[in-house]
């Protein structure tokens, strides 16, 4: 019986640890343009704000991010030229982690 609670308390821990994987989860928006860029009035140290198709629903890119200024000149040229991206956003955050070319 002993056995049995050993095994039971060590696949908790193992799942208990790998769960932290579900907030890296993009959702994406495929075929998007950028519709305004503007900084963030209670963060402007940490994030830009991006607003994202006709509905504008905003989301955050991250200054600290180590692909900020690669992001920033894909945004700047969807904003300003109507390119179109495939974004990928962190769900439970809406920071802005991946945009790609569309294909």
């Amino acid at each position: 019986m002993k056995a049995w609670t050993y095994l039971l308390l060590l696949f908790t821990m193992i799942t208990s640890c790998s769960s932290n994987s579900e907030s890296q989860k993009l959702i994406w928006y495929n075929n998007a343009t950028i519709n305004n860029i503007l900084e963030d009035p209670d963060k402007p140290e940490e994030v830009v704000r991006v607003a994202i198709g006709i509905s504008a629903q905003v989301f955050y890119i991250s200054k600290k991010s180590p692909d900020y200024k690669t992001m920033m000149e894909k945004v700047d040229l969807s904003f300003k030229k109507g390119k179109t991206y495939n974004i990928g956003v962190e769900s439970k955050t809406n920071i802005i982690k991946e945009i790609n070319e569309v294909k």
